[in-house]
């Protein structure tokens, strides 16, 4: 009798890592030295910020995606705080808008230009002063426009209005001890905590009370090796995908996630000579998914930002359904003031089959009604569907005049079947491709 070696089927075992060319990295940017464990790195479909060394304050760097090369040491930062920064995050609401804490206590919210800086930024358009010492954590809700949380080494956090520059909630009684970080869950109705007296907590803010603390066994336990330095976790809720990076390492490892035992599932490491002192993570409405690109992160080195991009090896260049099922949007699902009242909506998805297109954004405002500016991609409906494909697909001739209205319909009819049989034609060769995995893994 033969035994066979059983492999769990994962359409993300092969998932592999590759560095760009150096061509594509940003060099010479002086990534901050300061002590504090956060990313240091924030990007989106339009630009990359990171935190930088800076004289007589704290600063930051925001370059366009492609401004890629050397970077000149005269090239303007957002240098408004008065001592180093800490923490930045992008708007997911708002690819020109960005939120910064700092050792100066205060948190700023920054509208970059639409095509990036031409001189030193230093007026923000909000400063938020509540916190007694300084702001290390950042991080925007998912789906209410203009609220955003800050936590500060006084162990007291905030939540804030942007739009109108009010505080809205002040939880400073629930952590006895400094904070690590924040995340809130996928719309945004609670959040969780790490803190230094080795607890985990989930949080109702709107409530101002404790939903959950110390938990019992976990159910899964992965040990990665015996480095001192700060885990940077980067979750990807539509595969189900975590990533672990390091602060001082010169690796990511990442795992699959699953609802039945043994729950993590160890895919790959990527490994490379340099350690990484930060690190960034592109939205899922910034990758190429023309390549089966499934993440992409933007490792600071100590003088140098280098993209790595992680690939599913696929051999069709269809558009690959399962790897992009629909994901969240830029646009907002709630106004700050409906979840104050009590509100709560899931992020409004987009579907990725039509390239992301980023569009222009309105300017950032702040008064005691108006809330930060739409930020809409003119190309995507609530539906996630593009608006601007039904249009460039139809050829212009057939658009003169009212006589051709049959001939618009046949062309549009001929279009619809057509977009039917690729799909059907897509989910055909991942059957295929499936089936014949199993059969080189000896499974059927």
């Amino acid at each position: 009798m033969s035994f066979r070696k059983v492999v769990r089927q994962s359409k993300f075992r092969h998932v592999f890592g590759q560095p760009v060319k150096n061509d594509q990295c940003y060099e010479d940017i002086r990534v901050s030295r300061v002590t504090w464990d956060s990313t240091f790195c924030a990007v989106n479909p339009k630009f990359l910020a990171v935190i930088v060394e800076a004289s007589g304050g704290g600063a930051f760097m925001v370059l366009p995606l492609n401004k890629t090369g050397r970077i000149d040491k005269a090239y303007p930062t957002v240098c408004g705080h008065t001592g180093p920064v800490l923490d930045i995050d992008w708007c997911p609401h708002n690819d020109e808008v960005i939120a910064s804490g700092s050792e100066d206590c205060t948190v700023m919210v920054w509208q970059i230009p639409e095509n990036g800086l031409t001189s030193p930024l230093t007026e923000p358009v909000v400063v938020l002063e509540g916190h007694t010492k300084r702001v290390g954590i950042i991080t925007w809700h998912p789906t209410a426009r203009n609220v955003l949380l800050s936590a500060g080494c006084d162990n007291v956090v905030l939540i804030w209005n942007v739009g109108t520059a009010e505080e809205l909630y002040r939880l400073d009684s629930l952590h006895p001890d400094l904070i690590y970080n924040v995340s809130w869950n996928h719309n945004g109705s609670l959040f969780c905590t790490a803190c230094k007296d080795k607890s985990v907590r989930i949080i109702d803010p709107r409530r101002g009370t404790l939903v959950a603390e110390n938990f019992e066994e976990p159910m899964a336990l992965q040990e990665l090796d015996s480095s001192n330095g700060a885990l940077l976790p980067f979750y990807d809720p539509d595969t189900s995908v975590v990533y672990v990076c390091g602060k001082g390492d010169s690796s990511i490892r990442y795992f699959e996630i699953t609802d039945e035992p043994p729950y993590i599932h160890f895919l790959n490491t990527f490994t490379s000579k340099e350690p990484q002192r930060g690190m960034g993570s592109m939205p899922k409405r910034g990758l190429e998914v023309s390549k089966c690109e499934i993440a992409r992160f933007y490792k600071l080195h100590e003088r140098k930002c280098e993209p790595i991009v992680m690939t599913v090896p696929r051999k069709s260049d269809l558009f690959q359904d399962d790897l992009y099922p629909d994901t969240a949007g830029p646009d907002a699902a709630l106004e700050a003031e409906d979840w104050v009242s009590g509100q709560d909506a899931d992020p409004i998805l987009i579907s990725l089959r039509e390239a992301y297109v980023p569009s222009k954004q309105r300017d950032l405002k702040v008064s005691r009604r108006n809330v930060l500016s739409d930020s809409k991609p003119a190309g995507y409906s609530r539906s996630g569907v593009s608006t601007a494909t039904a249009i460039t697909d139809i050829p212009s001739g057939n658009l003169a005049g009212s006589g051709e209205a049959g001939k618009l319909e046949e062309v549009m009819q001929e279009l619809r079947a057509l977009r039917v049989l690729v799909k059907e034609q897509g989910e055909r060769i991942s059957r295929l491709e499936e089936h014949l995995g199993r059969m080189e893994n000896g499974d059927t």
